[in-house]
């Protein structure tokens, strides 16, 4: 499991790179204004879409049945099953994008309404979210060919296809001058990328298992039971979608550039989320599947205890880091160009605000695994509900004191509610135990995080007074004196806590 989670990460942490190549390149260019607020909703919509009936809800739904009728009738049942589902994905998929593209300005109206204020901006939201919208098409079946090969234990493609999206939207932007402004320019490398997307995943499933192909849509006992998982799950999925459309809604009624703080802190703090939490989701899902399809109740129960523990061991950093040093980081990642240091400062601030959240962000594409591989999409569901009411009462009550950093805040506070009650059904289902050895490893971490942190801080300040006289890159300095201190007492506070055994124990694993 370690190489394919190894596999999954390194390719995502390639993806995360260029994206922030992507970002400084967008920072630079569109900077934090209306263009880029524009644009930012133009690239929230169609994934936000994407998030309700592509990656969440239908990996939870299609993974596991796809690897039980894999294991239990073979390739050609498997294969059939994969036809109807790629049918029904397709054709829903369409309808949605002819519906959203005809009706946009309506769209437009719910999801941005703060827009209607500025004409003009409302205008160039319309014709850029007409430009990505069919994004969503080529992508979706991407998650679907990607949800195939993993459960042919093959990760990379489907990691790796991210990276397109960087690629294509920086050579757009590189050639911004040839289109009506530097946001078209981006809006069309979001929909090329989503083309060259397919194309990767589609000649790796063609060359290893074969291209899903057109069927009739019959509802056999296996079509039924994806439904069965899938509605929860999407429910689940919309859920979580519905606060993120909140943060949408309510940060066009802030001032220009609420948006794009939002953005750019986004975009750090799915770093740890995408090269960690969900590397490690994505390959614990099928590990899960096929284990408790063979009856090995404890080795899927160990399996997620030992991606609990890899989680935690490469998510701490971040946390400490996001919490104590965050403006360091936004000027140093983005503050050039169009950007300035106050918006820098904006976004540090906002970063912080979601980095409260960081943990269970990460931990919870794992902890709901031990729930989907069972083909219980249902339990949490609820989870996920409760944290979402919590969330958006919180953005109501905190945006007027806070504004955008009260919406991450809020997202924050959702995100533990949502995996607190996930592990507390875990554990009176008998699927996880808090034993004393795993409190104790909780314990543990936490204290290698206080000891980072406060390092972290510290440093900040040192660097600080001794580069006032460095006027060219002192801030990118800071932040790389702040990565070799901070993996130095990292990695010593680790091995003192947990020591080489404990180390050695869990890269065998």
């Amino acid at each position: 499991m370690l190489g394919r989670i190894f596999t999954v990460g390194g390719y995502t942490l390639l993806s995360r790179l260029t994206g922030f190549a992507r970002d400084i390149m967008l920072a630079a260019i569109l900077g934090a204004g209306p263009v880029a607020d524009a644009f930012f909703v133009a690239l929230r919509l169609p994934n936000h879409f994407r998030a309700i009936f592509a990656e969440g809800a239908f990996n939870a739904a299609f993974v596991p049945a796809y690897a039980h009728v894999h294991g239990e009738r073979g390739e050609k049942s498997a294969k059939l099953f994969a036809d109807r589902i790629f049918t029904l994905l397709f054709v829903s998929q369409l309808l949605l994008l002819i519906v959203a593209w005809l009706f946009m300005p309506q769209a437009m109206s719910i999801l941005a309404p703060g827009f209607t204020e500025d004409a003009e901006q409302r205008r160039l939201a319309i014709e850029l979210t007409r430009i990505t919208f069919p994004y969503l098409l080529p992508i979706t079946l991407v998650t679907l060919y990607g949800g195939m090969l993993n459960v042919m234990h093959r990760f990379a493609s489907a990691a790796a296809a991210p990276i397109f999206l960087n690629i294509a939207m920086m050579a757009t932007l590189a050639l911004a001058a040839l289109f009506p402004g530097p946001g078209h320019a981006a809006a069309w490398g979001v929909l090329v990328s989503g083309f060259l997307q397919y194309f990767l995943l589609a000649g790796d499933l063609a060359f290893h298992g074969g291209l899903p192909r057109f069927a009739s849509l019959k509802l056999d006992d296996d079509v039924r039971a994806f439904f069965a998982a899938l509605g929860p799950a999407t429910l689940g999925s919309m859920g979580t979608q519905v606060a993120l459309f909140a943060d949408t809604i309510i940060a066009t009624f802030l001032p220009a550039g609420a948006l794009s703080a939002l953005y750019y802190a986004d975009r750090l703090n799915q770093l740890p989320i995408g090269v960690i939490g969900i590397a490690i989701g994505t390959v614990l899902l099928p590990e899960m599947s096929r284990r408790l399809t063979a009856g090995d109740h404890q080795g899927a129960m160990a399996s997620q205890r030992r991606a609990f523990d890899f989680t935690l061991l490469f998510s701490v950093p971040f946390v400490a880091a996001f919490l104590t040093v965050p403006d360091v980081i936004m000027r140093a990642m983005f503050a050039r160009g169009a950007f300035s240091k106050a918006d820098a400062a904006s976004a540090g601030a906002t970063l912080a605000a979601y980095a409260v959240g960081l943990i269970p962000f990460v931990l919870i594409r794992s902890a709901v695994a031990t729930f989907y591989a069972r083909k219980d999409t249902a339990t949490p569901v609820k989870a996920a509900l409760i944290g979402v009411a919590a969330n958006v009462a919180l953005k109501i009550a905190l945006v007027g004191t806070l504004a955008q950093v009260g919406l991450a805040l809020a997202t924050a506070v959702g995100a533990w509610i949502n995996l607190l009650l996930v592990t507390g059904f875990a554990v009176r289902a008998g699927y996880l135990e808090f034993d004393r050895a795993f409190v104790l490893s909780l314990i543990k971490f936490f204290g290698a995080g206080i000891v980072l942190a406060a390092a972290l801080w510290l440093a900040a300040r040192l660097a600080a007074a001794q580069l006032t006289h460095v006027s060219m890159l002192r801030d990118e300095t800071t932040l790389v004196l702040l990565i070799v201190v901070g993996t130095v007492v990292y990695a010593g506070s680790i091995l003192l806590v947990f020591g080489r055994g404990w180390l050695r124990s869990l890269v065998r694993s």
